[in-house]
């Protein structure tokens, strides 16, 4: 029998994580545990001189980078999982640490950062409307903040030139179609530039201008079903495709950092697939490709003469190279979990299967090793947004159930990003219906073929995931044994009216156009939310809830979990107090996971550690 993983290894903090390469191409910073805590790191390459220069002790850093001018660190940081984050710099001579945004209740966001302007940093802060965000010059030295572009009250996303000044944005409309304005330079009027309607609005958006701010690119589906990479000369209008797939969209670009000529696509099909643009590249991609198994991410330095490239894959956790340029050769850095090369890991395959209504859906499934693939326990894994998707990557939830026993089904629903436009729009107004629809098909699909045990088939999702395992559990009661919801949605109406104050300028009408009107569809929010239909539930739920999350509102666990004490419905409820839409701190992971793994014990039949 495979050695059961502790969870101390799936779910505890990696020993090294998030290499990022400095300016000069002479050092590395990472992310690793002090006291259980993630701080940033940093070393000289080829030196064991590693130091640790940041001193958070509760809550473990996410997000950091370089500062160009080489003296500072800059990272991001909330306070119990609210988002709203504020921006620090780490002296790295004095080993000072600053807060550049002090502001309480402010959340800030980064715009662009520019090699050229060292000192300069483009934020985007909701400072004086917490409904809008505004653009921000702040120098890091000094720490002097200068308002660039304030927001109208409809600037959903913004884009500035190399030389750092705001050109671009998008203006939502009410009815969720999109305009892309565009001006000549910082001083000039706002002009417009295209519309893309509420069909193409989750496919398209600017990527950078070029060098000399007299073409935009944009990642665009207006004319196609899937989103092309384009090129658009500002002043005629002309636009010429680079890049398209008939299927998939461009997800990713690869920049060259002082030309701004893009160098190359990535299009997610079952896995990365990488169209190369620039030949002088070609053999560098060729080289990195054989440093080691997975789909390839990579970090560049100011020169590019030296590459960060890492790998992820279903049985690596990521594992991390120096490349350099001109000896086309890679060195190994680290792995971010080595200690589960000790451990039998489950591989995921691709697979797909077709709707009741004639869609082709895919997903992976994975098997738990060393088991027949017959008649298993069957945990269907729901990926949140739900305008994201499931990809073929390392996740210690699925490996999780695996080791314990079951096989995991994720399937990419209808919504799902990346595979086109039409396959995203059939999505709208369908929470509840042919969203679920596609899952209970997956589910059935694994059935007809003996490889789920229909009475041991378990529904897990966080976010909108969490919200379909309470859909799974109220509109399709009989399919399901049990269901686990992580800070999921149980009424749309109180959803819609809770979201975050800047979701409403920038989300809002979409999310009106493609999930319902609470002021004017009550009845069909009703009709799609778990929260009226809580007398149908038939199975044992585990609810999980971050107090802090601004997405999906306490109140939408807590409604819920009332309702079910009402009607004397099985159930468990965990509250996280330290936690928002995410469950960041090592040990609320634990808990969490050891709660899940019983629960999903006692009704799949599997194993879990004491």
């Amino acid at each position: 029998m495979t050695e059961l993983i502790p969870k101390g290894i799936l779910f505890g903090n990696p020993v090294k994580s998030k290499p990022e390469i400095s300016p000069d191409g002479k050092q590395i910073a990472y992310l690793a545990p002090v006291d259980n805590v993630l701080n940033i790191w940093i070393k000289t390459i080829g030196l064991e001189d590693d130091r640790v220069i940041t001193k958070e002790k509760y809550r473990g850093i996410i997000t950091y980078f370089w500062a160009y001018d080489m003296k500072h660190m800059i990272y991001l940081q909330d306070t119990g999982g609210n988002e709203n984050w504020n921006l620090y710099s780490v002296d790295l001579k004095t080993g000072g640490i600053k807060n550049l945004t002090p502001f309480p209740e402010v959340q800030v966001r980064i715009i662009k950062h520019e090699r050229h302007f060292p000192d300069e940093i483009l934020i985007g802060m909701n400072k004086e409307d917490r409904k809008k965000h505004d653009i921000y010059r702040l120098h890091i030295n000094s720490g002097e903040l200068e308002l660039v572009a304030e927001n109208s009250g409809n600037a959903a996303r913004w884009l500035s030139d190399a030389d750092l000044n705001i050109r671009a944005a998008i203006s939502r409309k009410p009815d969720g179609v999109s305009d892309l304005l565009i001006r000549k330079n910082k001083n000039s009027p706002w002009e417009f530039l295209c519309t893309w309607d509420l069909e193409d609005s989750m496919n398209c958006k600017p990527v950078c201008f070029s060098k000399d701010g007299q073409y935009i690119y944009l990642i665009d589906s207006r004319d196609a079903n899937a989103a092309r990479l384009v090129k658009i000369e500002i002043a005629t209008g002309t636009r010429e495709i680079i890049a398209e797939d008939p299927r998939y969209d461009v997800i990713f670009t690869m920049i060259e950092p002082d030309s701004y000529e893009i160098q190359a696509v990535a299009f997610y099909k079952d896995r990365i697939e990488w169209l190369i643009l620039d030949e002088t590249i070609k053999d560098d991609f060729e080289a990195v490709g054989k440093l080691d198994r997975g789909d390839i991410n990579i970090k560049r330095n100011n020169n590019d003469t030296a590459w960060i490239v890492s790998f992820s894959g279903d049985t690596n956790p990521g594992r991390h190279y120096i490349y350099d340029r001109r000896t086309k050769k890679g060195e190994f850095i680290f792995s971010e979990h080595p200690e589960l090369n000790n451990y039998t890991l489950a591989d995921t395959e691709p697979v797909s299967f077709t709707s009741r209504d004639g869609l082709t859906i895919h997903g992976y499934l994975t098997f738990p090793p060393e088991k027949e693939r017959k008649n298993l326990p069957l945990v269907l894994r729901v990926h949140g947004g739900p305008w994201s998707r499931d990809i073929w990557v390392f996740t210690p939830e699925v490996q999780l159930f695996a080791n314990r026993g079951y096989a995991c089904l994720q399937i990419n629903y209808r919504g799902s990003a990346s595979y086109g436009k039409d396959f995203l729009n059939a999505s709208n107004r369908e929470w509840g219906g042919k969203m679920l629809d596609d899952l209970v098909d997956g589910v059935k699909w694994t059935v007809d073929r003996n490889i789920a045990d229909p009475k041991k088939i378990a529904i897990f999702g966080r976010s909108y995931g969490g919200y379909a395992a309470l859909t799974g559990a109220t509109f399709a009661p009989d399919l399901f044994c049990c269901a686990v919801d992580v800070y999921g949605i149980s009424n749309l109406i109180t959803f819609m009216n809770t979201i975050p104050p800047y979701w409403i300028t920038e989300n809002k009408a979409l999310f009106v156009k493609r999930i319902g009107d609470p002021e004017t569809e009550e009845e069909f929010l009703k009709s799609r939310s778990p929260f009226f239909y809580v007398d149908r539930i038939k199975i044992p739920l585990l609810i999980i809830q971050g107090a802090n999350d601004p997405r999906v509102k306490r109140s939408e666990s807590e409604q819920i979990v009332e309702a079910l004490k009402n009607k004397g419905i099985e159930h468990e409820y965990i509250l996280f107090p330290d936690e928002g839409h995410s469950i960041v701190r090592p040990e609320n992971r634990m808990k969490f996971y050891s709660a899940a793994e019983k629960f999903l014990a006692k009704h799949l039949g599997g194993r879990f550690e004491e």
